[in-house]
Formats: structure tokens, sequence, C-alpha cells
């Protein structure tokens, strides 16, 4: 009879033998990896612009559109922007961190190609000789391509490891995407076509939603100070806060509505303060109670960042509280409360598109608007810029957190 210990060995040995070699190919495996995903997502890409819907043309805006796919929609570009996103594509699997600025670029002028040389005068070739009333919108394979490449341009972007490169890549996008808007480039789209209606009604709320945004925050941040200095109350704090989570923020909104609106009734005097039951003032408590939570965590994270032993040193040192948080709290904890202010802006912007439900305007009036007369283009005329906003708002101060977490000058 042979061991138990030599049975077992020998019955897993070739389990244990192929260990090895199994972990010798497994470089080779990582390596092959970025090729894949390359390729799948140049597979992708390539569906999207060849297969896919990347116009659509309606005899008006409330009618659904007949699709224009491929070349048909993008004439002699196709080719050019095909092989750029090849040549991207490669240069990401052959080498992905070396030649990130070449592939930046190449992403950058197939984005360009996409939009300003091929959908934008595909849909004004389209749109020649058609009735006032015809709209060319933009098809589900042209916001799958734009997505595709946006994604792979942040990555080479990243990989570049340039600090604050990708303010400046989203700066020139902006810019392109003006001068060419400036140019009549995108006349011919539905989306400019309701812009142009609504210029100045656009302009004024991306102001209301601006106002709508910061005033929250500006009710949150002084509030989670307050509240944090109450030591004893830190758990019912906590509770409160946490609370204000689960309520679904149509039904805060309304109760701040009603709630309000009892306050006038029992103080008319507050009205002479420009107080109302409806208006910004109830939309901006109701999304400061919301931005709470995460500012409130952030800066208790922010407090403790400090070991004990470095504040006893403190202490021993003869530094007062006060000083104590000026010269080692903060400044350990800083890019925590950085963070905590991102997630808080970001909510901020995206929840203010709510404050249209209680009369305050914003964005989100444009968005109700849209919706209401099941106009597709107009929900995407309020809801592009929010996105915008909030992609701005958080690559900014994610640049910030990032420069303070490496101890480089903000």
């Amino acid at each position: 009879m042979r061991p138990a210990a030599e049975t077992d060995g020998k019955r897993a040995g070739p389990g244990w033998r192929g260990l090895p070699a199994a972990m010798k190919g497994l470089p080779a495996v990582m390596k092959s990896l970025p090729a894949a995903v390359a390729l799948a997502w140049l597979a992708a890409l390539a569906a999207a612009l060849i297969h896919w819907p990347l116009l659509t043309m309606a005899a008006n805006r409330l009618v659904p559109g007949v699709p224009v796919t491929g070349g048909a929609a993008l004439g002699q570009v196709l080719p050019a922007i095909l092989a750029l996103s090849a040549l991207a594509a490669g240069l990401l699997a052959v080498s992905p961190g070396r030649r990130a600025g070449a592939t930046a670029l190449a992403l950058a002028l197939a984005a360009a190609g996409l939009f300003a040389w091929g959908l934008g005068h595909g849909a004004a070739l389209r749109m020649a000789g058609q009735p006032p009333a015809a709209r060319a919108g933009l098809g589900a394979g042209a916001w799958l391509a734009a997505a595709l490449l946006g994604a792979a341009l942040g990555l080479a972007v990243r990989r570049c490891r340039r600090p604050g490169l990708g303010l400046v890549v989203v700066g020139l996008g902006l810019v392109g995407l003006g001068a060419a808007g400036r140019a009549g480039t995108f006349d011919a789209l539905s989306l400019a076509v309701e812009y142009a209606a609504r210029r100045e009604a656009v302009h004024t709320a991306l102001v209301e939603h601006l106002v709508l945004a910061g005033g929250a925050l500006g009710l949150a941040v002084p509030a989670v100070i307050l509240l944090s200095l109450w030591r004893r109350g830190q758990d019912a704090v906590g509770i409160v806060i946490g609370g204000v989570q689960v309520v679904p923020a149509v039904a805060l909104l309304g109760g701040l509505v009603a709630l309000t609106g009892g306050l006038l009734r029992a103080v008319p005097s507050l009205r002479d303060l420009g107080l109302s039951a409806l208006g910004p003032v109830p939309a901006m408590v109701g999304v400061a109670a919301y931005l709470l939570l995460p500012l409130w965590r952030g800066l208790a994270a922010a407090l403790s960042a400090p070991d004990p032993a470095s504040l006893d040193a403190a202490r021993a040192m003869g530094l007062t509280e006060t000083q104590i948080l000026a010269r080692l709290r903060l400044p350990l904890g800083g890019q925590l409360l950085v963070g905590a202010l991102r997630v808080a802006t970001v909510q901020a912007i995206g929840l203010a598109t709510l404050g249209a439900l209680v009369g305050a305007g914003g964005l989100g009036r444009i968005v109700f608007d849209g919706m209401a007369q099941f106009a597709p283009d107009l929900i995407l005329l309020g809801a592009v810029p929010v996105v915008a906003l909030s992609l701005v708002a958080e690559r900014t101060l994610s640049a910030l957190e990032d420069r303070m977490r490496a101890g480089l000058p903000a």
C-alpha cells in the first residue's frame, strides 16, 4: 500500500505540474488582452458606423424617422474614419503607453470627421429641398460611435500621464464644436434647429441651472460645518442625513413646497422678503438636503485623517485645536474634502434638473417641455448641457484631488 500522501500527491500531481506551465503562459495572455480589447472596440465601432442608423430623416419632429446608415450618411468620409480608428486600435494594442499622444490625435481626427465632415455635411445634403418641418436627427449609431470614440480618447489621454491634459482636450473639443457650430456645420441637424429656435431660453435656463446647483452647494457646505460642530449629536445627525437619501426627490420637493406654503400662511410677512412656495428657494433647499451626506462623510473622514500619534505630538507641542485643524487635519484630509465636494457638485448639477417641477427653471424646464411635446431632440437640448456640466465639474475636481493627493500645488 502506498501512503495516502503519495496517493493524493499522485492524483493531484498532473494539476500541480501543469500550474507552472500555465503561469508561464499568463504573460502572453496578458499581452494579448489589449489586442483583443482593441479589436473588439474596432469591430463595435465599425458595426455602429456601417450597420446602425447614423441619421434619421423625418417629415417633422413628432413622427419616427427613416434610418440612414453607413456610407449613405457619411459618404467618402467613412473610409477615412475607419482607417483612423484602425490606426488608433493598432497603437493601443501594440504600444498602449508609448504612443498615447498619436493615438489621441487619431481618435480626435476620427471624431471630427464623424461629426463635422460626416454627419453635419451628410445631413445638409439630405435636407436640401426638404420642407421646413423636416428633421435630420442623430441616430443610435452616431451616439454609440461617439461613446466608443470618447472612451478610447479618454483612455489614450490618461495613458499620456500629463497633468491637465484631459482638461485641455475637453476644452479644445468644446472650442472645436463651438467653431463648427458658428460656421453652420450642424445647422441641418434637428438638435441645432431646436437650439436656434430657443437660443435665449437655453442660455437663460443654463444660468438658472448653475444658480440652482451653486445655491444648493452654498447652503449645504455651511450646514455640514455647523452640524459637525455638534459633537454629542453626531449619531442623530447621521440618521437624519442618511434618512433623507431614501426619500424620492420628487416627494421631497413636493413636501418642501407644502411646508413653505404653510409657513407663508402662518407668517405672511415672509412674502415681503421674497420667499415663495414655488421657485428656486424650495428647489435649492431640497437639493441641498441630498448633498449633506457626501459632504458630511467627507468632512468627517478629513478631520480623522491624521493618526492619533500625530495628534498627540501636536498637542504636546502646545498647538491649539484650531492650529491642529489648520496645520494638520486640513492639509492631510484636503483631498478627501475635494473628493466629497466633487461628488456633491455632480449630484447638485443632476438634481437641479428637478427644480423645474417646482417652478425653479433651469435646464430641467427644457427637458420636461420636450417630454410633454414628445420631441426627443428637445429633451436632448436640455439633457446634453447637464451631462456636459457634470463631466466638466467631475474632471476639474478630480484633477484637483489628484494634485492634492500627489502633494503638488493646486
